[in-house]
């Protein structure tokens, strides 16, 4: 005989089961939302933990076991509820101000040598300073939760002109239509 389920589901409101069945047949939901309102309908027919977990494409019962606790504290909000999805952050708030810092700080030509930030070059000054083992991921994600956007940088030389490498060293080209191409 089976063992009684230590979280059994609580009885369906009609709404709730309409809408898990409207989930369930709707293309246009997400997968793991679908799977989800499957394997709570599965429970709902009375079916087993186990069971469920098979219909609905999940590997363990404890998968079930865990949605459905999850949907008796929080209705239908827990299909959508993935717990413990993602890696924590490993830079504190502190740390992070201090990349936002480093951001709005203009640089310095000669100490940082550059005009403008890029990711490459914002490491390079927080890894001298308080962060030696930041990546440039880390540095754009914290930019971009902030609210910032990468820009490619632009070159900081007059227009027409062009620093070519040749093999004696090297030479400042000027291009001779640059006038002509501006207008």
């Amino acid at each position: 005989m089976a063992q009684p389920q230590k979280h059994p589901l609580r009885a369906l409101s009609e709404q709730e089961e309409r809408e898990l069945r409207r989930i369930v047949k709707a293309s246009s939901e997400r997968i793991d939302v679908a799977r989800r309102a499957r394997a709570l309908l599965a429970v709902a027919t009375k079916q087993s933990f186990p069971q469920a977990a098979s219909v609905a494409g999940f590997a363990e019962a404890r998968s079930v076991s865990e949605l459905v606790e999850r949907f008796n504290e929080h209705g239908l909000t827990a299909l959508s509820i993935a717990a413990g999805r993602g890696r924590k952050t490993t830079y504190t708030s502190e740390q992070q101000a201090l990349i936002l810092a480093e951001v709005q700080r203009t640089p310095d030509r000669k100490e940082d040598q550059t005009a403008t930030w890029s990711l490459l070059l914002l490491r390079q000054a927080l890894r001298q300073e308080a962060l030696p083992h930041i990546a440039k991921e880390t540095i754009r994600q914290v930019l971009h939760a902030s609210g910032y956007s990468y820009q490619r940088t632009r070159t900081w030389c007059r227009t027409g002109y062009a620093r070519r490498v040749r093999k004696s060293g090297t030479v400042t080209v000027y291009d001779l239509e640059t006038p002509e191409k501006k207008d």
